[in-house]
């Protein structure tokens, strides 16, 4: 018997999944919250050089702030204040007309920087000077966080596929808090990017592993639905990312404050069951009848339990699984389990790079922060709903492969907008985040459908290994430019396009039993019973 007709027998979506869903929610809020923070932790407020060290004494301690500026700090060609550069000498001749500073030329600063606190009260940029010459340490703070991501997805992956979702969860919690609130207690630039390493790495385990928990314990007619229901978790972390960033504006407290829900979830831990279709997978038929009793029991379909005895699921974990161990070599041994891994990887990449591109650049639009990341926030709730429904009718390759290419059309739009058109540039913006987001939500459910239960993890382990990559070189992209203005969107648009493209190769899923073994994946996908008494 196959577990899909066993969760079929005993409902796939009832109070046994959905107190699932809720408990998960604890911890996947902090997901958002940890993987954007640099909009908020690593923001750079107007700064301009400490001229503090021109004052003479006679003249320039009498002067106004605005004076002061003038005759300390060149402009820039918009007529701001310069932000890396001070005279050498101050220019009295703008305040008084005089000629004594005739000879006195631009230097980069040289006693450090004067930030506007008005919205920000600490962040890195302003904790360790990461500005000017140094602005690459900043963008750097989101790339090391994510190689920990990146580093930790496949290794997580692998440890769960081998001793299950659930104890690698609470590794995954406990790490995370850990490595978080050490974070927030740095004393130097390499202490904090060595902890935020090693947070992104335990987070990894968290964003991986409690997705597939969750698709693993619903049934096929309710999949769609469970996948878009639990990446709404994302959508309510985004909001309160930014209730908690408004409140909380110096970055060690807010680090402490998005990654306090964490707690919870180690106390709520004990109430997750383990993954019933992964204990089938690995001959565990006993500790398997257990959890889908439990589940019967909750759904009120104890009755059912009479015709699932363990000795069932018993006779098909031996004869289909025996003591097999997989690993990832098992992605690439098969032509078609190879090509999967190959396309899914790149669209992995193409989806995260593109993503966390719009994301993470959300000064780019002329609004403010909190304003920006509310509208990309607000957004995604509608978009999700719409989503379910795209779902249910074209499938996931073709939502998949429509949504990247819709992302990269608004990106190659707003490379022809100019930045004073801000309320036009931001609604093309939006648009494009929310396509990248839809993209987001559907390679989630439709990798998880992909793969087989023995590699599951393993394969998520690695698109998200991938993805992060993706990720890790995306906020670097943005220094290209200081070579060529649009360079950066041009990358992310030629991104989301090729991998859209490559979206055209994946088999399609809906409506189709998720594959147990590897072999499934070597023959045709069968249908549900759902989809054939349709037909």
């Amino acid at each position: 018997m196959k577990f899909d007709s066993i969760l079929a027998e005993i409902n796939g979506f009832g109070k046994f999944q959905i107190t699932l869903v809720l408990i998960q929610i604890i911890s996947r809020i902090t997901l958002p919250c940890h993987f954007l923070l640099n909009n908020f932790m690593a923001a750079v407020p107007a700064h301009h050089c400490n001229i503090d060290a021109l004052d003479d004494g006679a003249v320039f301690g009498n002067l106004t702030l605005d004076q002061k500026l003038a005759v300390g700090v060149p402009v820039e060609w918009d007529g701001t204040p310069s932000s890396c550069r001070m005279f050498s000498e101050p220019r009295y001749e703008y305040v008084s007309g005089s000629n004594s500073s005739e000879g006195t030329f631009a230097v980069q600063c040289q006693n450090g920087w004067v930030y506007d606190n008005s919205t920000f009260k600490s962040t890195l940029a302003t904790e360790w000077d990461l500005v000017c010459s140094r602005k690459g340490l900043n963008k750097a703070t989101a790339t090391i966080f994510f190689i920990g991501v990146m580093v930790g997805a496949p290794a997580f992956g692998f440890l769960s596929d081998r001793f299950g979702r659930r104890p690698l969860l609470l590794v995954s919690y406990l790490s995370s808090l850990m490595f978080a609130v050490l974070s927030a207690f740095s004393t130097s630039y390499v202490m904090f990017v060595i902890l935020r390493f090693f947070t992104g790495m335990s987070l990894a385990g968290l964003s991986i592993i409690a997705y597939v928990l969750n698709v693993e314990w619903f049934s096929i007619e309710r999949r769609t639905f469970s996948g878009v229901i639990i990446s709404l978790d994302w959508t309510i972390g985004n909001w309160i990312l930014v209730g908690i960033a408004y409140f909380v504006n110096e970055w060690r407290k807010l680090i402490l404050a998005v990654s306090s829900p964490l707690v919870l979830s180690v106390i709520a831990w004990r109430w997750l069951p383990e993954s019933a279709r992964w204990l089938v997978a690995k001959g565990k038929a006993d500790a398997a009848h257990h959890y889908i009793t439990k589940c019967a029991s909750m759904n009120n379909r104890s009755k059912c339990m009479a015709t699932i005895p363990p000795e069932i699921l018993l006779e098909a974990a031996e004869t289909e699984c025996g003591d097999e161990k997989y690993s990832f070599v098992d992605l690439f041994r098969t032509p078609n389990i190879r090509k999967l891994a190959i396309c899914s990887g790149i669209v992995w990449y193409g989806v995260a790079f593109t993503y966390y591109g719009i994301s993470l650049n959300i000064t780019g639009f002329g609004l403010n922060p909190y304003l920006t990341q509310f509208i990309f926030a607000f957004i995604e709730m509608p978009m999700k709903i719409g989503i379910y429904y795209i779902l249910e009718k074209v499938g996931r390759k073709h939502g998949q492969m429509g949504s990247l290419l819709l992302t990269g059309l608004c990106l190659f739009i707003n490379m022809f907008v100019s930045k004073d058109k801000w309320i036009a540039r931001t609604v093309v913006a939006v648009l494009g985040k929310s396509m990248s987001e839809a993209s987001f939500t559907i390679m989630y459910l439709y990798t998880t459908e992909l793969y087989p239960t023995v590699v599951r993890q393993n394969g998520l382990g690695y698109t998200s290994f991938l993805a992060r990559l993706g990720v890790s070189i995306s906020p670097l992209i943005m220094l290209l430019e200081d070579v060529w203005h649009p360079l950066p969107a041009a990358t992310y648009c030629a991104v989301a396009v090729g991998s859209g493209l490559v979206a055209w190769l994946l088999p399609e899923t809906l409506n189709t039993r998720m594959p147990e073994f590897i072999e499934d994946i070597e023959k045709p996908r069968r249908q549900s019973p759902r989809k054939k008494e349709i037909q």
